[in-house]
């Protein structure tokens, strides 16, 4: 292993909604890196091909419903027996509001409760157990997909927009918490790029999803991409980042400071 693919060598990952978009991304991109990683997802046969590209000698899947508290603790387990420790935890399982029903008006109580139970409650159950397994050994990195919704309104709907602002407060309280056994919470707010999730809830696809996100970004020229957001949660969990945790990582652009309403200064093509 050469010392530019040996970032995480040696560590253990287990990465929910890992069968793809964000997730699958950086499983592959940790397993170039070094570390043994545990596909979980309820997307079964996506998350086998994840592992057969990986390469099963590096790669495990496991059925996971992050709102199912028992299919957690399996998770964190099997990557235990399976491989002896937990050192990274990726809590990366997300959903959206339903597309079809925009407005509060339009938002029934059961899809609201979905929402939440998908993206705080699963986030807060892989938290708890990739706890469980890494305070005894005083070390580990725990990570969470966050979203520019985090620090804005306005940008998603109702739930997933408060979903992630709770992310962001479960991140501090828990890297306050951990702190004390060499644990470090951070997590990652990246802008909008070619996901199932993204493209199935804006409805198209490709290069004209990512013009339409490009035109309403900030920084020019640059399409951002899965890769960028494994990239950061590459850095979050190597020790690279050995003193950083409590920390909101914005992968957007600067789209999250600024204000679009305000006439900057324009300079000619």
């Amino acid at each position: 292993m050469t010392t530019t693919t040996s970032r995480i060598a040696g560590k253990v990952a287990l990465i929910t909604g890992a069968a793809s978009g964000i997730g699958e991304c950086t499983a592959k991109l940790f397993a170039e890196h070094g570390a043994k990683v545990v596909i979980a997802d309820i997307q079964d046969q996506l998350g086998q091909s994840v592992c057969e590209k990986i390469g099963t000698s590096n790669s495990i899947y496991v059925h996971c419903d992050v709102t199912n508290e028992e299919d957690v603790k399996n998770a964190v387990d099997t990557a235990v027996s399976t491989y002896g420790k937990l050192d990274i935890m990726f809590c990366n399982a997300g959903i959206a509001d339903d597309p079809n029903k925009p407005g509060i008006m339009n938002t029934e109580k059961t899809d609201f409760e979905q929402v939440i139970s998908v993206n705080i409650t699963g986030v807060f159950l892989g938290m708890k157990h990739a706890a469980r397994v890494m305070v005894p050994r005083k070390m580990g990195s725990i990570i969470s997909t966050a979203s520019v919704a985090s620090r804005l309104g306005g940008v998603t709907p109702h739930a997933y927009t408060c979903t992630k602002h709770a992310i962001v407060g479960l991140t501090k309280n828990l890297a306050v918490e951990l702190g004390q056994f060499g644990i470090r919470v951070n997590c990652l707010s990246p802008h909008a790029m070619v996901t199932p999730l993204a493209t199935s809830f804006f409805g198209f696809e490709g290069e004209e999803f990512e013009k339409y996100v490009n035109e309403r970004g900030n920084l020019k020229g640059v399409t951002l991409k899965t890769d960028d957001v494994a990239q950061a949660a590459l850095f979050l969990a190597s020790d690279e980042a050995k003193y950083i945790s409590g920390h909101n990582l914005f992968i957007d652009g600067g789209f999250s400071i600024t204000n679009p309403s305000l006439n900057m200064i324009k300079y000619p093509s």
